[in-house]
């Protein structure tokens, strides 16, 4: 690839934060990719838009679908928009969509945010639904950030997102292996939201708060956490069993604050475990939780590196960017090492754009 690639990545993830849109270029030069966010923001979502999806899982087929049409079109607004602020010139547009159903168990996810609608909307080839193929292959179709922490982070022993859940990936024997750890941000916000804020700004209130040892060993004895990778978590699960353990005990926020802190530091320290000291790149929203940070730094052996507001901010958009140029060259975005599919693969609908 001789000329750089400009793509358009986007994600939402389940702290329902916003739309996070990432305009990034990519070069490979001696079999090495490199890559630049050039724009990036967050489009916060409206009131109606963050209820809407917020109780997606509950609605009939029909306004499932025309949820996932609606949710499309938006979309491909706010990128046409994002496009328009900034003068630029995408080759594509890969969305991630936001996440409703996740139960690869049962051979069955669903992100919705029809490309077609974005398509149609912007003009522009667009790469959706990533990880459906990886399903019906056998694998989890989760996480598929590890492709591109391998490809463009490679440097860094671990990578850590907090973000909705905390995941983390890493390279074992010449394979990279990756998971999803616990919930993060998804409950912390919530029990956040019961105290009157819509997050708890750098830890501050669970830094004031207690650990509750009896929740902390009830938490950390869930059966996921002693089940070996490949293996991913869906608001399902925490809907189904994290929540009613949070929910069974009556405290003060900030001493649930504190303890789930405890208890995310705590199993990502346990997904780390057991290597020399290495170097540990944690970005999404939990990057800036100043409390959980200073946990992880304790509670694990490693050099925690905070990386610059962009690359905290915006890497999942810039690796989805990278997983649809990926798709379009036909090169693998999804790892069996990673997902427990028969396969790699390289996976996304692909639609056309209409000028």
């Amino acid at each position: 690839m001789n000329q750089p690639c400009g793509v358009i990545g986007v994600m939402s993830g389940t702290s329902l934060d916003g739309l996070d849109i990432a305009y990034c270029q990519f070069n490979r030069k001696d079999s090495r990719w490199q890559y630049r966010i050039v724009h990036a923001e967050t489009i916060p979502y409206t009131p109606a838009w963050k209820k809407r999806l917020a109780g997606v899982e509950g609605l009939r087929a029909i306004e499932l679908a025309l949820t996932d049409a609606d949710y499309g079109h938006f979309i491909g607004v706010q990128v046409k928009s994002f496009i328009k602020r900034y003068k630029i010139r995408p080759d594509l547009i890969a969305s991630h969509g936001h996440t409703i159903f996740h139960r690869p168990q049962v051979a069955m996810t669903l992100q919705i945010g029809h490309g077609a609608a974005i398509a149609a909307e912007t003009g522009l080839d667009v790469v959706c639904d990533f990880r459906t193929s990886d399903v019906a292959l056998g694998g989890q179709g989760a996480p598929l950030v590890p492709v591109g922490d391998k490809l463009l982070f490679g440097q860094f022993t671990y990578c850590l997102n907090l973000g909705g859940f905390a995941n983390i990936s890493y390279e074992n024997r010449g394979r990279r292996i990756a998971f999803d750890v616990c919930p993060a941000n998804i409950d912390l916000n919530r029990m956040a939201s019961r105290a009157g804020m819509e997050f708890d700004r750098g830890g501050s209130l669970a830094a004031r708060g207690n650990l509750n040892r009896a929740l902390l060993r009830d938490l950390d004895r869930l059966p996921y956490y002693s089940a070996p990778p490949p293996k991913s978590l869906g608001k399902e699960w925490v809907l189904s069993e994290f929540l009613p353990l949070l929910n069974s005990c009556r405290m003060p926020v900030r001493d649930k604050l504190h303890t789930l802190s405890h208890h995310i530091a705590g199993q990502i320290a346990t997904g780390c475990g057991g290597r020399r000291k290495g170097t540990i790149l944690v970005t999404g929203g939990g990057a800036y939780n100043h409390f959980l940070v200073d946990l992880i730094r304790m509670k694990t052996h490693h050099d925690v590196i905070i990386p610059d507001d962009p690359t905290i901010s915006f890497k999942e958009a810039l690796i989805f960017a990278f997983l649809g140029m990926l798709r379009i060259t036909g090169e693998p975005n999804a790892l069996r090492s990673v997902t427990g599919a028969r396969r790699d693969s390289s996976g996304g609908a692909i639609y056309a754009g209409t000028p």
